[in-house]
């Protein structure tokens, strides 16, 4: 087996990681899973790390289960956490569990014949039949409440201020050490995965294994550390909030600038976690983005890696061309490539108005656009001092004061983009 430790561990992928996991990785075909929490029909960025820590399971031969915790949502994760979080419902839990597996399907093969192709489970399954004493009899006396208490988790939660901890969040290491037990016993499951705060779960899941087992049973952990930003602020926000892995939540548009925005000490940093480039390929580009940082080689090149690997080539190419409409020199043909929703995203915050499209069939002067229909300019006389000026444009081109807007001007047949100098704009809206 090629050595996976090794490889994670130059991409800034182990944070901590057990004695004995990097033997068992190169000894044989291993079996490791990582768990997502249903919080959300989606997954953002934040869950990137791990699926792309599934992935590379799989490239280097290992078994990747992904489990999607239909059980542990129903009580919470108090890893990381100062309060208690809001139980959801049963019909929220199922849609955002079949969301979930949408989003994990698109980047591992559930339907693979391989020897070592990707699982995909629901804890729910194994859990929701499993009574209350039962548990307590056969999982609650296996640990003891001393080693419970003594997880950062638990600790923080009940040194802090605040309503403390409820039982039911204080049993979730208990549940999670029972999801590595089952699939241990299930699947030969030896190695669980996940993101630092999840060490104090992960292991007491080792240890859950090794109790309910017998002497023989062997488990392993490995975690990555949390992503940060270079500034110290939180890793996947954008001015509007998470940054999805899902079209709906978060346009391809504007999830290929949140990475192309990205500043040079994080892109070094990201290029090689959220990417699969060899370190070779990594090196030269990081040399190349230190002698010209202007150009933002890396920015780019990240980019298009992590949209690519999440939308897809097509879409990838349509948000570099829908960031050329802003940024670049387009033409009437390249606004008309967008479709409305990459438009809006593009112009979003500009000012709008709305004109009727009896107006546009007769034709509009270029003046009472500009003035009397928009709003943009306060007077025909400063319309026609822009125009004079020759600062203004529709679609990009620029026009005089003899321009009648006419219907061949409409973009996808409903809009029309003015615009003053170099950046101001303003979107009319034909109804």
């Amino acid at each position: 087996m090629k050595n996976l430790v090794e490889e994670l561990q130059w991409r800034g992928l182990v944070h901590d990681i057990m004695p004995g996991t990097e033997e068992q990785l190169l000894k044989e075909m291993t079996t490791t899973y990582i768990g997502f929490d249903p919080t959300s029909d989606s997954l953002h960025i934040g869950s990137l790390v791990p699926i792309i820590l599934l992935v590379h399971l799989e490239k280097f031969g290992h078994k990747p289960i992904a489990l999607v915790g239909g059980a542990t949502g129903m009580i919470g994760d108090p890893s990381g956490k100062s309060d208690e979080r809001n139980l959801l419902d049963e019909a929220t839990l199922d849609k955002n569990v079949a969301g979930i597996k949408a989003v994990l399907s698109r980047f591992l093969d559930f339907n693979s014949t391989a020897a070592n192709a990707p699982i995909l489970v629901n804890n729910y399954d194994w859990m929701k039949d499993f009574s209350f004493i039962n548990f307590a009899r056969d999982v609650g006396k296996r640990i003891t409440v001393n080693y419970m208490m003594a997880k950062d988790s638990v600790k923080k939660r009940l040194a802090g201020e605040g309503e403390g901890m409820s039982f039911t969040e204080f049993t979730y290491q208990l549940i999670q050490g029972y999801d590595f037990h089952h699939l241990y016993k299930e699947h030969n499951c030896l190695l669980q995965m996940g993101g630092s705060d999840q060490w104090g779960n992960i292991t007491t899941g080792t240890e859950l294994v090794r109790r309910m087992n017998g002497e023989g049973a062997k488990a392993y952990a490995m975690t990555c550390p949390l992503i940060t930003k270079a500034d110290g602020s939180k890793f996947g926000k954008s001015e509007g909030g998470n940054v999805w892995l899902t079209a709906d939540k978060t346009s391809v548009y504007k999830f290929y600038q949140f990475w192309l925005n990205t500043t040079d000490v994080d892109a070094e940093k990201y290029i090689k976690i959220f990417t699969f480039l060899d370190k070779n390929t990594i090196d030269s580009l990081i040399a190349e983005h230190n002698e010209t940082p202007h150009l933002r080689v890396l920015q780019k090149r990240l980019a298009e890696e992590v949209t690519t690997f999440v939308h897809g080539k097509e879409q990838f190419e349509k948000a570099v061309e829908a960031s050329k409409v802003l940024f670049g020199n387009p033409t009437m043909e390249d606004l008309k490539q967008l479709d409305e929703a990459t438009f809006l995203e593009v112009f979003e915050g500009v000012p709008q108005a709305e004109i009727k499209i009896a107006d546009v069939e007769v034709g509009i002067n270029i003046i009472d656009v500009l003035n009397e229909k928009s709003g943009f300019f306060k007077s025909n006389g400063e319309a026609r001092r822009a125009l004079t000026a020759n600062s203004i444009s529709v679609n990009k081109t620029k026009v005089t004061e003899e321009f009648v807007l006419s219907l061949k001007d409409l973009i996808n047949n409903e809009f029309v983009l003015l615009q003053s100098g170099k950046k101001n704009y303003f979107v009319l809206r034909v109804v």
